[in-house]
């Protein structure tokens, strides 16, 4: 299929951006928070401040890998597998959730962007999940010669 590789590319990119504007977007919130000195329901400033630095760091370490996962696809040009496949899934699964907060908080815009990364991202898994084809000259068990035994099965016997 021929627009397997460039959606893996396009994916990992627009992954790797993902995970540096949400990390710098956390950090300039926690600097904020720092900054202005004022405390919500009670809570510590500094904890909050740094709390929201560390949520940052994380999501984004988390994008990252999700991105690098979709790079190795990309350059191997085979379907992810095992735990890079479980992170493409949550990766999909917190774009459609990002979407329904940001619909409601930020705006369709914020919406129709996480939209858009999750079909990418489903996509990607959808296209390199096809079924791919066996190798000529061996059928789909894998076997040389079509899957025939080389004697018949024995004949049952009673005693």
């Amino acid at each position: 299929m021929a627009v397997r590789r460039p959606v893996a590319w396009i994916v990992a990119v627009v992954l790797f951006a993902e995970a540096v504007g949400v990390a710098a977007l956390n950090w300039f919130l926690g600097v904020v928070v720092d900054r202005q000195d004022m405390s919500l329901a009670g809570l510590d400033p500094d904890a909050m401040s740094v709390s929201s630095k560390i949520g940052g760091v994380v999501f984004g370490l988390y994008f990252a890998l999700c991105g690098l996962v979709a790079l190795l696809v990309a350059l191997r040009d085979r379907r992810p597998a095992g735990l890079g496949r479980v992170l493409l899934i949550s990766a999909a699964v917190v774009h459609g959730l990002l979407g329904a907060v940001g619909w409601g908080l930020v705006g369709w815009h914020a919406f129709l962007f996480m939209v858009l990364v999750l079909a990418l991202v489903v996509l990607l898994l959808m296209t390199y999940d096809a079924r791919e084809e066996p190798a000529a000259g061996l059928p789909e068990d894998g076997k040389g010669d079509g899957g025939s035994p080389v004697s018949p099965p024995a004949a049952p016997t009673t005693p």
